[in-house]
């Protein structure tokens, strides 16, 4: 019943949201398509001519323009005070009423206090800067950290990979992820990218726009140590090579 009425509320603020954008629309239509038709012009002509500098400033010059003139419609500003209400509702309501998930048991079970200990992870999460793995022999332990601006390396030839499937979890904001994996380990990469190019071992890829690419050598099913890469970034270059 709870679900079916938030369903019902959103339905209905969409609605008024849409009702809103063609009002404005129905006043400053013409305004408002020369200015799309005009940023997605730049962003056509920026991507074709990425590797210039002309090229990146006609790209950002349109997607800044878009922004402006989506952040100036009144559907949106309406869409975002709506927004930051629920969440404030929902923030609420989830303090007066918290969830509370009880497991079922069916009988005595032994040991059930179980010890952890905590480890530092190879990598943090970072706003600003460059990090890397460490330059002298090290433990390995999956990876899986977000970045906002800056760099990431990390280098396999110092650590000895465990049996089966590493994982390397990666998301940045803007910079450039490296990663040098061994020889004798095969790989697979699964990559999302806005705007960036890509280097994959012997595979160049330029000007990419709003991406996903996937790659992974030939006996990667079958092999027994294994690194799978998973990266996202917004803006810049993931190079995965050998060493």
């Amino acid at each position: 019943m709870r679900l079916k009425k938030k369903s019902e509320y959103i339905s209905w603020i969409l609605l008024i949201g849409v009702v809103l954008l063609l009002l404005e629309a129905s006043f400053n239509g013409e305004g408002i398509v020369f200015v799309c038709v005009l940023s997605a012009g730049l962003i056509y002509l920026g991507k074709k001519k990425w590797n210039k500098t002309i090229g990146k400033l006609m790209f950002w010059a349109g997607v800044i323009i878009l922004g402006i003139t989506v952040l100036n419609l009144m559907a949106f500003k309406f869409l975002l005070v709506v927004a930051l209400l629920f969440l404030i509702v929902q923030f609420y309501q989830s303090k007066q009423n918290p969830s509370i998930i009880e497991p079922v048991i069916s009988g005595p079970v032994e040991g059930a206090e179980e010890e952890l200990y905590e480890r530092k992870s190879l990598l943090q999460n970072l706003w600003f800067g460059k990090q890397s793995t460490p330059d002298y022999v090290y433990e390995w332990d999956d990876i899986n950290v977000q970045c906002g601006v800056g760099d990431t390396i990390i280098d396999l030839s110092q650590t000895i990979l465990p049996q089966g499937e590493a994982v390397i979890f990666i998301r940045n904001v803007i910079g450039n992820v490296q990663i040098l994996i061994p020889y004798d380990i095969d790989v697979s990469v699964q990559h999302s990218v806005f705007v960036g190019s890509t280097v994959i071992f012997e595979k160049s890829e330029q000007n990419i726009f709003n991406q996903t690419l996937y790659y992974r050598t030939k006996e990667y099913a079958t092999a027994d140590k294994k690194v799978r890469v998973l990266t996202s970034i917004g803006a810049g270059t993931l190079e995965v090579k050998r060493v």
